[in-house]
């Protein structure tokens, strides 16, 4: 059989992914990083907690795949958008019009997967989602959105693999992936973060299109790990990791197609993963003391009727959420209602105050005053401190 033309130039595109020798470390991050995404899974949230969760790490997602390319538009502009608030003037537009086809396929992603369907990835999946990333952009003459490239590309230093070659490389790299399937059901989430992040990397290393190609690759990383039943915004973490450590990432991959070894990129997708998962479960752990303290206020309050006790709950509420010490004239500005009240109405802050201590809700200070959130957090359950004798 003669040799292709990528067995002299990219050697390291072997279809081979040796882990024998990967560090304990490696296998421990990943158990983590399952014990995590299973965590958040499961956590009970109210649906608008739950509705905002999503959206924040959403435009995480979006902004982080997008900024990576060069995308200027920050995370708030990025959620601004996906609300529909976001309008930028004519020179700007292409940056939204990024942002919208980002949206576009991890919504078609998600709502297929949500609806019972399966996005199996192969060629025509992955010509789908190239055409969908460049809808509307302008782009090198050269490029056609969707189609395989039948020319030489650059990215930076790095020259993708043979174009007469890629038919192939993609076949192979689909049936490939196929192959990398969890032995048991306790090994399903390391496996798919293991299959997400080799799929991503050779399609870098591939680059089998024109323009679009690391979008594509962390849009597919992401496809592998929600149809693995890892929970979305979870599945969002590995491409904010690898915007915040933009450089380590590009480091990374130059690494890996230098020595055609999987692990260190590996290691340093798992970590961060593990990282970010930490960082989303301390959001929720906020987010479920916030509705716990909200719960606590109303069983205090909810019942009692009349203007004063529905302000003074708006108060204890507004505390709770800023979890600090407040000073009287910021108080005044934790809501438009409160403001409004409490302009109008100098000294009934003192008394809502001294009403909101009084019932165990506050502690009051020269500082101002703070939520007692320890109400909250006795709920939980006892850990004991190990010292030393």
């Amino acid at each position: 059989m003669a040799k292709r033309d990528y067995e002299g130039t990219h050697p390291w595109i072997s279809f081979a992914l040796e882990l024998g020798s990967a560090p304990p470390r490696f296998w421990m991050l990943l158990g983590e990083a399952r014990s995590k995404c299973d965590h958040i899974k499961f956590v009970p949230l109210a649906e608008e907690t739950a509705r905002d969760l999503n959206l924040v790490y959403f435009a995480k997602g979006v902004n982080a795949t997008t900024a990576i390319e060069g995308n200027s538009l920050s995370e708030e502009q990025v959620r601004e958008r996906l609300e529909g608030e976001l309008e930028l003037p004519t020179s700007k537009e292409y940056l939204g019009v990024e942002i919208d086809n980002m949206i576009a396929a991890y919504n078609g992603i998600i709502k297929t997967l949500m609806g019972g369907g399966s996005i199996p990835v192969n060629i025509d999946t992955l010509c789908s989602l190239n055409k969908q990333i460049l809808s509307g952009l302008k782009v090198d003459p050269h490029v056609v959105p969707g189609e395989l490239r039948q020319y030489s590309v650059h990215a930076g230093p790095y020259v993708g693999a043979p174009w007469s070659d890629i038919p192939y490389l993609l076949e192979r790299l689909c049936k490939w992936l196929e192959t990398l399937t969890p032995r048991n059901e306790e090994s399903r989430i390391p496996q798919a973060i293991i299959k997400a992040v080799t799929a991503h990397v050779y399609l870098e290393w591939i680059h089998p299109f024109g323009d679009g190609n690391g979008r594509l690759g962390r849009l597919v990383e992401f496809l592998i790990l929600i149809s693995s039943g890892i929970a979305v915004p979870a599945a969002h973490v590995l491409t904010s990791h690898y915007n915040d450590t933009r450089t380590e990432y590009y480091r990374q991959l130059n690494e890996a197609s230098r020595n055609g070894e999987l692990t260190a990129f590996l290691e340093y997708a798992a970590q961060g993963l593990v990282d970010g998962l930490t960082a989303a479960i301390k959001r929720l752990h906020a987010q479920q003391e916030e509705l716990m303290w909200h719960a606590l206020v109303d069983e205090a309050l909810g019942k009692r009727q009349g203007v004063a006790a529905s302000r003074q709950r708006q108060l204890a509420i507004a505390l709770g959420h800023e979890g600090k010490w407040t000073t009287r004239p910021e108080i005044r500005k934790l809501s438009q209602a409160l403001e409004l009240a409490y302009t109008e109405h100098a000294k009934m802050l003192t008394r809502d105050l001294n009403r909101l201590r009084g019932l165990g809700f506050i502690e009051l200070s020269r500082r101002g005053a703070r939520a007692r959130l320890q109400l909250v957090r006795g709920m939980r359950p006892f850990v004991v401190s190990l010292g030393t004798d």
